[in-house]
């Protein structure tokens, strides 16, 4: 019986031996090793071989990238405003043995050293700077706490500003100034764009109005060209006939009616050409009623009556004698 217990404490012992011997280190981990209450090494991450009862492993280091989201604290902004920020920390254990050795707590000394930092660049800063330069207040605290963490064997990665709350009263306060901005630019944009619609409706009627004065100036220019062309046409026809005067005391005549159409016409003024023309047609009649007077002894035709107004009227039954100028017309 006796055998088998010790061969029982020997196979104990020899197993606790080998399991505080051979310790195997993950990946992205280290382990500081302690022999007789003093640094010795930093284990590496692998299978390592350490003395039994003589070195002691401490808890191991996390060396990946972590991130902390401290607590909103409250800071006091140069214009005396007190707002909330959350704030959110990445950093990395680069050095083992400093994160164990110089700090005893390092995530409570990056929060503490957040908060201060955090007051100290805040209370140079207005509310409006604090809400629209987060990237600079992010660069200052990076900054920072790089600098002072630089020495515990941790490397600051980055510092962002999660949230920023001012009181509610205040909170309120920038809503009706952001409403009354959007209306202020909405009221900008429908004046700049009634402006521009008038614009581009006036740039539209002055082209139009120059285009029709352009067609009535071609038009103009046409008609004025034909008229002058049925003037020439008339006057060349005119002169290719050489017509003897009575015609052309007739055709005067017969456009004294057309001159004293119209509603409007109350008073008609006989011209001074009328009577000579009048006097030509009687010539023309006393040469014609001679004519026929030497030729066959006949009686001569009557001259024309005058009807009121310069119209020539039906022809009269009177003989006027020859050479004298028919009655009415003298």
């Amino acid at each position: 019986m006796a055998p088998l217990i010790i061969i029982a404490a020997v196979v104990l012992f020899a197993l606790v031996t080998a399991a505080r011997t051979i310790r195997i280190i993950p990946q992205a981990r280290a382990g500081v090793v302690e022999r007789l209450g003093r640094y010795s090494r930093t284990l590496e991450p692998g299978l390592t071989i350490v003395t039994p009862f003589i070195d002691r492993v401490k808890p191991l280091i996390d060396l990946r990238e972590q991130v902390v989201n401290f607590s909103p604290q409250s800071v006091i902004t140069d214009d005396n405003v007190v707002v909330a920020i959350e704030t959110v920390i990445y950093f990395t254990i680069n050095d083992a043995r400093s994160a164990t050795y110089e700090i005893a707590n390092p995530l409570q000394g990056i929060e503490q050293l957040t908060v201060t930092t955090l007051r100290n660049v805040i209370g140079g800063l207005t509310l409006e700077a604090t809400l629209t330069a987060r990237e600079n207040v992010n660069d200052q605290l990076r900054t920072v706490l790089d600098e002072a963490t630089g020495k515990w064997g941790i490397r600051v990665n980055r510092v962002e500003i999660k949230s920023v709350d001012p009181p509610q009263d205040i909170r309120a306060a920038m809503e009706k100034q952001m409403r009354a901005e959007r209306d202020r630019r909405a009221a900008i944009l429908m004046a700049e764009g009634s402006k521009q619609a008038q614009i581009l409706t006036a740039e539209g009627e002055k082209q139009a109005a120059v285009l029709k004065a352009e067609g009535a100036r071609s038009a103009a220019i046409l008609r004025a060209e034909g008229e002058a062309k049925a003037i020439d046409t008339v006057f060349r026809a005119i002169h290719e006939g050489r017509p003897d005067p009575e015609l052309l005391s007739y055709q005067y005549l017969q456009m004294l009616p057309q001159l004293a159409q119209g509603d409007s016409n109350k008073v008609f003024v006989i011209p001074s050409e009328f009577a000579s023309a009048l006097g030509g047609i009687g010539e023309a009649f006393s040469r014609r009623a001679a004519d026929a007077g030497g030729d066959g002894g006949g009686h001569p035709p009557a001259a024309p009556a005058v009807g009121p107004a310069g119209h020539p009227g039906a022809l009269g039954t009177g003989e006027p004698p020859q050479g004298a100028t028919p009655p009415g017309l003298a």
